[in-house]
């Protein structure tokens, strides 16, 4: 692209959603329909495929941002601990590789531990309960 179709680009994007998780997801999954695809020859993935593709456009052309946003942080809430996987999985898998997450007995507050340690004395954030854990 020349530096005339990048400004172009950026002034239509101007005013709209962007890509956000849902997006990103829908096109992901899009994505290995399109795959799998290649070796099912089905009309039906083909179709789901294209669905999700014209979906993404969508989402990310819209110029509703709150609306867009307000389902992005519905579908994170949903998502629940998996959020981290759809927002970044490489960071995610970083995470879950060099860190254990555990949960305090007394008040639920989520903690997180370096793996590898062996067993450790944990001191919760929230409650200042303290409680054996193996790394």
């Amino acid at each position: 692209m020349d530096k005339n179709m990048n400004d172009k680009l950026a002034d239509w994007l101007k005013g709209r959603n962007g890509a956000d998780e849902i997006s990103n997801l829908t096109l992901a999954v899009a994505i290995v329909l399109v795959v799998v695809n290649l070796f099912a020859h089905t009309w039906v993935i083909s179709l789901v495929a294209v669905a999700l593709l014209l979906y993404t456009g969508f989402r990310i052309s819209s110029t509703k941002v709150a609306d867009r946003r307000e389902e992005n942080e519905h579908f994170l809430a949903v998502l629940g601990p998996l959020a981290p996987w759809v927002r970044n999985p490489a960071a995610a898998m970083r995470e879950a590789r060099a860190y254990k997450h555990l949960t305090c007995p007394n008040c639920g507050q989520h903690v997180r531990v370096p793996r590898g340690k062996g067993k450790v004395r944990v001191t919760c954030p929230k409650c200042k309960t303290k409680f054996d854990a193996n790394a």
